[in-house]
């Protein structure tokens, strides 16, 4: 029988479906464009139509799925278009977030203003020495702090309207690096946001547009060869 949806009850169930479906998506479980069926998605959470037509949209609200008439839910997926409508919108934030950084502070930033982003990178260094390189689990872990440490570093500007909006991209960004995952080994991805952490004290918001433009590349490669 599927739970109960009144109250607190409904809403805590379709929290439920919602996360596990969304930990399937940015794991990659779940591939780009596979469809998401209702019934058979009720029928293995035991849960009601009515609730997992809520956690679709929620993902859906999020990024991460795509509702489309006719066609139902499927997972979203980063075609050519997405992708540099995403970067360039990050670009957009994270660039004018170092170069008001840089204004403030000069090319040597306090160590108050940089410990957020040295911590989720010191979080990164660990995983890439763990050796897990073929687990799914570590490497959503990996994209988390990687997130963690693009986030610190917009939030050092202090700009509160750039760090909100840049907060509204957490899990569209999550499934941009799932797709950008195949080129980076996990030390690769630590040493390139080591050597970020210094470039953007020295050369500013050019520092990040060139970081980020690096790894749309990657992905628009990807994409041109699976074409």
């Amino acid at each position: 029988m599927p739970e109960s949806e009144s109250g607190d009850l409904g809403a805590t169930a379709v929290t439920r479906v919602a996360e596990a479906l969304r930990a399937e998506i940015l794991s990659g479980v779940l591939g780009a464009g596979t469809p998401l069926r209702e019934e058979a998605t009720a029928a293995r959470f035991g849960a009601s139509r009515h609730t997992v037509r809520a956690a679709f949209q929620r993902l859906a609200a999020d990024r991460l799925a795509v509702a489309e008439p006719y066609r139902g839910v499927r997972v979203a997926r980063f075609g050519r278009d997405e992708a540099v409508a995403l970067q360039q919108y990050r670009a957009a934030l994270e660039c004018e977030a170092v170069r008001i950084t840089a204004e403030r502070y000069g090319g040597a930033w306090p160590a108050e203003v940089l410990a957020p982003a040295r911590a989720a990178l010191a979080e990164l260094e660990r995983l890439a020495r763990s050796g897990d390189e073929a687990d799914p689990e570590a490497w959503l872990e990996a994209e988390r702090r990687h997130a963690e440490l693009h986030r610190a570093l917009v939030g050092a500007s202090g700009s509160a309207r750039i760090v909100e909006a840049h907060a509204a991209l957490g899990e569209e960004l999550l499934l941009f690096l799932l797709h950008v995952r195949p080129h980076y080994p996990l030390g690769e991805l630590a040493r390139e946001h080591r050597e970020l952490l210094d470039d953007v004290q020295s050369r500013g918001p050019d520092a990040m547009r060139e970081h980020l433009e690096h790894s749309t590349a990657l992905l628009l490669g990807d994409l041109a060869d699976r074409e």
